[in-house]
């Protein structure tokens, strides 16, 4: 009783095709572009989409736990990223192919949600990120509502009655008709819809501000938090991690310099002398690392690591209240207040 017909389903699936050829390409091109184009998933070469992820880091929602594990354990992460690429080429091109249509369409949603969660934080003008992860869950929502009807090889499979299409659960793997009546179908699409309208408008107000509030973008400016500053005997030691920026190059440290409560210049290291520190002065945590440039130190968005600065004069330092102070070449500065004890 109030089955919707086979015809519908086609016609729903044409309907959506032009949505399945280009969410099945933006899926199947991040495989295409990693391993074809150029060799994004070796960890000794540029580019190397690790460090891609440990941008997320800083302001992912819900999933930072499992992110500062990956970054922090490289073995794990190019097995994720390894993993995580093949499924993305499986899905978008069998989304491509209208194969496994609704299946296909579960992992548009997961990928997509997974990129929401992550990155949703990141985008310099247009919300990038955002905007991807939301309307790819729609996307996938829609095409397990829809299936692949026409131009598809779960059509051809159908036509032509192969034995899995007889499988009892084919049709929620596949396409076609849904076992279930016209009124619980409704139920599903408004349902469906109303919960993905609520992660749009709670994600786009939690990463960006945009329902009410101030507006804000995290990735416009670089921010640089420091943490566990301490002055011990002749070395001035303390973490440095960014959190906010521009996720396709670091904030340049040009320089670091310390001051008494009066405000006066206990110490100053500049750009230059950043760039030379040595090995050992810098400890990294992440795949993202701090590094010496040619004329600053290099901090990537996601980056932590413990510098030490060596300085003879800081063991001189009397008791009280010290300002270390990190500056941008933006002129954007940070400072951590130091007591000596």
């Amino acid at each position: 009783m109030n089955k919707i017909n086979k015809q519908s389903f086609s016609m729903a699936g044409l309907f959506t095709l032009s949505l399945r050829l280009v969410v099945g390409w933006t899926y199947f091109s991040a495989f295409w572009r990693r391993l074809i184009l150029k060799d994004k998933l070796d960890p000794e070469l540029p580019g190397y989409i690790g460090e891609k992820f440990n941008h997320f880091l800083p302001n992912a929602l819900g999933i930072k736990p499992i992110i500062q594990f990956l970054v922090e354990n490289p073995d794990h992460l190019w097995f994720a990223m390894m993993s995580f690429t093949i499924i993305e080429g499986i899905v978008g091109l069998f989304i491509m192919f209208g194969l496994f249509t609704r299946a296909m369409s579960v992992g548009v949603f997961g990928l997509a949600m997974g990129i929401l969660l992550g990155s949703g934080w990141i985008g310099t003008t247009c919300l990038d990120e955002w905007q991807i992860g939301v309307l790819g869950i729609a996307t996938g929502f829609t095409l397990f509502l829809s299936g692949s009807g026409y131009f598809s090889f779960d059509q051809y499979l159908m036509k032509k009655e192969f034995r899995i299409t007889k499988w009892r659960y084919w049709n929620w793997i596949g396409s076609g008709s849904l076992p279930i009546n016209l009124a619980v179908y409704k139920r599903i699409g408004l349902v469906g819809a109303f919960i993905i309208l609520f992660i749009t408008l709670y994600t786009n107000q939690y990463f960006h501000g945009g329902l009410w509030g101030t507006l804000h973008n995290k990735s416009v400016k670089p921010k640089v938090e420091i943490y566990e500053a301490s002055i011990k005997e002749s070395s001035l030691v303390f973490d440095v991690y960014r959190v906010e920026g521009v996720d396709v190059y670091g904030s340049f440290l040009i320089s670091a310099s310390l001051k008494d409560s009066n405000e006066n210049d206990i110490y100053r290291i500049n750009g230059e002398a950043l760039a030379a520190l040595k090995k050992d002065q810098i400890k990294n945590y992440y795949i993202a690392k701090v590094k010496p440039g040619k004329h600053s130190l290099i901090i990537p968005l996601g980056a932590k690591a413990t510098i030490n600065l060596n300085d003879n004069k800081f063991n001189q330092l009397s008791k009280g209240k010290y300002t270390l102070t990190l500056t941008d070449v933006s002129g954007i500065f940070w400072e951590k207040e130091i007591i000596i004890k």
